[in-house]
């Protein structure tokens, strides 16, 4: 008999998938150790000491720093703002009053704390600065001493929206530490089985046999035979099934001598013997089932796949199929790389219809794949032996990016497959070869011009997934050459021709001499293409050296990445792990996406176990606070979804007591969207939407801040607007890295689990539709809404020209980022407009080109969102303007620089496959991106191109026509209780804020220019307080406007009539204007005199209250403005490959001879006298500032020629019938410019003569 013991295993050895890595060959491997216990039918207190050791190794001498959340930063210098004042308040508590200073952006953290000591303490001998640090008010997050002010993201949010500066000095002594990790933490046992959360019991425990002396008689030899049966049947179980146990029996295997994969040169053999727990309905409704058996190394299949013999269900004591057949792959076994998978799918024909089950019938049946599962070939270095047990997928989930998946076990009725591997005495072992000794390096010039032609055209590719054959042979051919193109690592390795053993020296010889790669390009080594783990490891030291707030913007992507991995233990967890415990953002982050996992059935074991990992580490304080987080997510939850269940005339925010109760409970507790907000109390409405998400206003702790306003959504999945939103600020911080800041509006996105999450609300913001129907519900069709809300907002006209240039910045930088994400279901409800001039998008439920569809017709049918009353808040009115080409400048600037990290978005894009986002699932969704950025063309092409793309958006009605349907569609959403307001007036008057009106009567007329010709009418209100008299100056549609406005609250009977619009002869003209006069003084004469709830309505003391613009002098105000006399045309000139480019940019200033003109370019390179030169622009329409950013190429001019050539540019009105009308001409003599670099600037245009630049 045998008797047994409790002994200790490694976690990640005996993963549930087979993946795990032995310890002997890992020494640094976070193993979960059991001890062993008093009583065996208890689970003994089981611990990973390798943790521990993560974790002291990690420790520091002030644990209370650990519980702190720092504020990020930003170290390049266009963010570091040298030279720029900032004023900055700091609240001390041993003053009455806040400091107020004045200090360089560029200055430390520090010197600001030494300034504001100087003001509370008399003495600073005995003060050191490092005792005390600075809070942002409002967030339980701090600024980090020794980096200077401007490289802090608040400092940056504070500058780009002209907001206050407003910081806390407090002692680190008196800091909360209730997230902080303490000694006791780092000292004790590190126990998972509180923290890892599993249906069955996770933590494996070893059962060891210990042989006792031999027994003789033929009963003993029976029960010995049949408890080695037994043994073997609980091996088999524990092997497969996530139990607590495992029977580990001393033997010859185990001691006997390992023999290396590289040698044995048989070819992959196994049995497939059965699948089991075949579904009822399968026996029933199919029959011939088979298996399809293939080898496959990073997406790559390693030969044909083999089939089994056809087969039926039987049944004994349950349902099953019985093949019991050898699979013998025409692989050798030294020609399989390690990460080698097996993948074997389930097949079945489906039975025919009664009446229906001819041979011609069968044969037109399609057989359908049931279920699949894959598994790797080696568990981690040895060669997989014996019986296992693999849990089916089911066939609906696709297995096209999950590489790694492990078997399916989480599912209790999943079909489960047996396969016999061979066993032997022996161990085979796959030991990685050493790089080879040499590898030649070359330079790319030492090639000839046509093989460096062809290269670099399969390198500006920037992407392995669009390469062609011929392009992978060329450059793993030509790989010694392109030692200079760092960027170009990941092409080269997904064109090596085979990772069997024999090939891995050159390939690790080129990955050890290989140029150091960015933290951006080697996120590319970490697709599911490249699960070699000398690659993985590689690329995983590259990116080590991210910062932490770099690391914050891509860790979706490497928890993703973490998929990819064929071992649980690899260098990536690793990295992660420490990087964890290093900075309680990134533990904050990485436990909420770790948990996100957890719902990803393929992959949740392997996440259990990292969050596990993750939650011992982190200390007891921050364990605590997530449990705070979830219980609170768990509650708002239910409560989104009672107020989304309940019928929309019973619906109200009912059942807040369970989360009033949460805080009464609890105290505070920080938010998912980040851990710098900390709440303590919660008000709650809803949105009057579809989805009816929650409109929360948290109670903030810190009683210097807000409160915080969340929308809570449930129902929704937030993956893909997180995702979309990541990106978005990724192009942000691109720009401004190259000094350009797009002035992009940023907010936290957060899912919280699948369905529901929470998005950060922004203040002071209105949505383009409520702006529009302010107008009427056809202000979508209507160019003066966006401009005169900005008005309202603005009234003076520094601040207005500050909101309108924060549009066009704005406005420019959502054009392009919309394009290139290809975001879709653009409607007036979900674009904001801040009243300081920043737009931005929301709802980001399409994108990447999936566009909603009437029918075979896209809803969205331009390139983005532009329209004419976008182009009119940049134009200043309804003609083109210089502006304009700013914004087309910047547009085009911008889309350049992204193009540029065309690799980046691609490789951020590819990581995300198989995170379950339906939108982001193959490749045909990513090539979306690819063929926007368009990387292969030129920066001038680009311009062009995205030019045509504004002119495109610009001019689609399509557009409009979406943002009238859907002010139709929202009008049932509208409250009765929302009362109507006057688009022009920036807030609301009453006669309890206002003097009581006593008379009003309209003066006269006057003529106006600005902002459209027409005329203004000057109304003098007389109030009773004495001597109160003010001038309004209000349009005929202002008065129009408060009409239908007053319509909407009053019976017609109760309102006097309204003047007609239409005036029989010109309607503008001064005896219109006058006859209006009349009538429109008759018409407020009886309007105030009418019924008192009327006449003391808050719409007619609003109408009738003094706007800023009414208290300016009217000829400053309404005066002409001076016309610009002659013109001036930007160009680009560049000379290359005898080849002339001349890129025809905007002009400016034309002058205007009545009518606007239609103008059009044409050239011609003189002396020409066969006209053969000429070239022409396309005709831009009725304006004096026409954009082309068109390319006008000369091609075969040799140099020498061109110096003795001009360039004569003429700009030309086209006339129809009559002849077209010189407008303007320069000339540019050729030998005057330096064509070896592109020239670009103004060129004034006159009658003949030679331009200057």
């Amino acid at each position: 008999m045998r008797r047994w013991l409790l002994s200790a295993t490694c976690w990640m050895c005996e993963y549930p998938d087979g993946a795990g890595a032995s310890c002997s060959e890992t020494p640094h491997n976070w193993g979960v150790r059991g001890g062993r216990g008093k009583s065996q039918s208890r689970a003994a207190p089981l611990t990973c000491p390798c943790l521990s050791r993560l974790r002291s190794s990690y420790s520091t001498k002030d644990y209370s720093l650990t519980g702190l959340v720092w504020s990020a930063v930003n170290l390049s210098p266009e963010q570091l703002g040298h030279g720029v004042s900032l004023k900055v308040t700091v609240v001390c508590d041993s003053l009455r009053e806040p400091l107020t200073f004045t200090c360089d952006c560029s200055s430390t953290v520090d010197l600001l704390i030494y300034q504001a000591l100087c003001y509370t303490h008399d003495e600073l001998h005995s003060i050191d600065v490092e005792d005390f640090v600075l809070k942002i008010c409002g967030l339980e997050e701090f600024l980090q001493n020794k980096h200077v002010l401007g490289s802090h993201e608040y400092i940056q949010h504070c500058r780009k929206f002209d907001m206050d500066i407003n910081l806390q000095l407090m002692k680190r002594k008196g800091l909360r530490s209730d997230l902080a990790r303490t000694a006791n933490d780092d000292q004790s046992p590190s126990t998972l089985n509180h923290y890892i959360h599993l249906q069955e019991r996770p933590i494996k425990q070893t059962i060891s046999s210990h042989p006792t002396p031999p027994r003789v008689t033929p009963a003993e030899r029976i029960v010995e035979s049949l408890t080695a049966a037994i043994l073997n049947l609980v091996e088999l179980y524990c092997s497969t099934f996530n139990a607590d146990f495992q029977p580990a029996v001393q033997g010859s295997r185990e001691h006997g001598a390992a023999r290396e994969a590289r040698l044995l040169s048989c070819p992959l053999a196994f049995t497939v013997y059965a699948t089991h727990r075949i579904p009822i309905t399968w026996a029933a409704s199919y029959e011939d089932f088979y298996l399809s058996c293939s080898l496959s190394h990073g997406g790559k299949e390693l030969c044909s796949p083999l089939l089994t013999k056809k087969a039926n269900v039987y049944k004994y004591l349950f349902h099953l199929i019985i093949w019991d057949q050898q699979i013998c792959f025409p692989v050798q076994v030294n020609r399989l790389p390690r990460e080698t998978l097996l993948s074997v799918t389930l097949f079945a024909v489906p039975v025919p219809p009664p009446g229906g089950s001819s041979d011609t019938n069968k044969q037109r049946r399609v057989p359908e794949a049931l279920g699949w599962v894959t598994t790797p070939l080696f568990n981690f270095r040895v060669l997989t032996c014996g019986r296992k047990l693999l849990g089916l997928w089911p066939a609906t989930q696709d297995n096209s990016r999950a590489r790694s998946s492990a078997p399916n076990f989480n599912q209790p009725d999943s079909v489960i497959l047996q396969i016999d591997f061979p066993t032997s005495a022996f161990e085979v072992k796959f030991t990685s070869p050493p790089a080879a000794e040499f590898s030649p390096r070359y330079e790319f010039g030492s090639l000839g011009e046509e093989d460096q032609r062809k290269l670099r055209e399969a390198m500006q590719k920037k992407s392995l997934y669009w390469l062609m054959d011929t392009d992978r042979k060329r450059l793993w051919e030509k790989r010694s050459h392109c030692h200079a193109a760092p960027g170009a690592l990941p092409m080269l390795l997904a064109s090596a021709p085979s990772w069997e053993w024999g090939c891995l020296p050159d390939i690790y010889a080129l990955l050890s001499q290989w140029t150091y790669m960015s933290h951006q390009d080697a996120l590319g080594l970490l697709h599911a293409t490249f699960p070699d783990q000398e690659v993985r490891r590689t690329a995983v030291q590259w990116i080590d050296s991210i910062s932490d707030t770099e690391l914050l913007d891509y860790l979706p992507q490497l928890v993703q990445a973490l998929k990819y991995e064929c071992y649980l233990d690899s260098p990536l967890v690793r990295f992660l792990m420490k990087r964890a415990i290093c900075d309680l953002k990134i533990t904050h982050y990485f436990f909420w996406l770790l948990k996100d996992g957890l719902k990803d059935s393929q992959f949740s074991i392997r996440y259990q176990y990292l969050l596990a990992a993750l939650l011992c580490c982190c200390g007891k304080g921050l364990r605590e606070e997530f449990d705070r987080q979830c219980l609170l997510v768990s509650t708002l939850a239910r409560l989104a979804q009672q107020v989304r269940d309940a019928a929309p005339s019973a619906r109200q925010v009912g059942g807040l007591e369970d989360v009033k109760q949460f805080f009464k409970a609890h105290g505070s507790c920080r938010l998912p969207l980040s851990p710098s907000l900390l709440v303590k109390g919660i008000d709650c409405s809803y949105f009057n939407s579809n989805a009816v998400p929650l409109k929360l206003s948290f109670q903030n702790v810190d009683p210097l801040g807000e409160n915080i306003r969340v929308i809570f959504k449930c129902g929704d999945d937030l993956r893909q607007d997180m995702l979309t939103l990541q990106m978005i600020r990724i192009m942000n911080k691109i720009w401004v890295q190259e000094g350009l800041d797009m002035r992009m509006v940023i907010f936290r996105c957060f899912s919280t689990g699948r369905g529901r999450g929470m998005v950060e609300m922004i203040p002071n913001a209105e949505t383009l539709r409520k702006i529009q129907v302010e107008h009427g519900v056809t202000g979508s069709f209507k160019d003066r809404p966006l401009a005169d809300w900005l008005q309202k907002h603005n009234p003076g006209e520094d601040e207005y020209e500050k909101a309108v240039e924060n549009f066009i910045y704005s406005c420019a930088g959502c054009c392009v980022a919309t394009y290139v994400l290809g975001i879709c279901d653009r409607h007036n409800d979900n674009i904001m407009l801040k009243t300081t001039g920043h737009m931005f998008h929301i709802d980001f439920g399409r994108f990447l080109g999936h566009a909603q569809m009437f029918g075979n017709i896209k809803r969205d049918r331009a390139p983005f969102v532009f329209t004419s009353d976008m182009a009119y808040v940049i134009n200043g009115g309804d003609k083109p303007s210089s502006r304009f080409h700013d914004f087309v400048d910047l547009c085009c600037q911008a889309y350049n620089l992204i193009r540029k990290h065309t690799h980046l978005f691609l490789n951020l894009l590819g990581l995300m496959l198989s995170c379950g986002i339906p939108e982001l699932s193959d490749l045909e969704d990513l090539k979306y991106v690819y063929d926007a950025l368009r990387p292969q063309d030129s920066d001038a092409d680009a311009t062009t191109y995205f030019t045509r793309l504004i002119e495109s958006s610009l001019g689609s009605v399509a557009t409009k026509l979406n943002f009238f349907i859907h002010n139709l569609a929202q009008m049932k959403f509208t409250g009765s209780d929302a009362r109507p307001t006057l688009s022009f007036a920036p807030r609301t008057h009453t006669i309890k804020t206002s003097s009581r009106i006593r008379d009003v009567f309209l003066c006269r007329h006057e003529r106006v220019f600005n902002p459209s010709k027409g005329y203004t009418y000057v109304v003098k209100v007389q109030r009773e307080s004495p001597g109160e008299v003010t001038f309004v100056q209000r349009t005929f549609e202002e008065f129009q406007e408060l009409h239908n406005k007053l319509r909407l609250l009053f019976p017609s009977s109760l309102l006097p009539s309204f003047p007609s619009r239409f005036i029989i002869g010109r309607s503008r003209g001064e005896a219109a204007a006058e006859r209006r006069k009349e009538e429109l003084n008759g018409y407020i004469w009886h309007l105030i005199h009418a019924a008192p709830e009327v006449a003391e309505c808050d719409l007619i003391y609003t109408f009738f209250h003094p706007l800023p613009r009414d208290e300016k002098a009217a000829d400053a105000t309404w005066a002409r403005p001076l016309g610009k006399v002659g013109g001036e045309v930007k160009l680009s000139i560049s000379y290359k490959n005898n080849k002339l480019f001349i890129m025809v940019m905007h002009i400016r200033g034309l002058v205007r001879d009545g009518n606007d003109p239609d103008p059009y370019v044409k050239t011609y390179l003189l002396p020409d006298p066969q006209k053969t030169t000429k070239r022409k622009t396309k005709v831009a329409r009725k304006t004096c500032n026409p954009t082309y950013n068109e390319m006008l190429v000369y091609d075969g001019i040799p140099r020498g020629d061109l110096q003795q050539r001009e360039l004569r540019l003429s700009v030309l009105s086209e006339e129809g019938f009559w002849e077209n009308i010189l407008l303007g001409e320069v000339g540019i003599r050729l030998h005057d410019l330096d064509l070896a670099q592109e020239k670009m600037g103004w060129f004034a245009l006159g009658s003949r003569g030679h331009g200057t630049l």
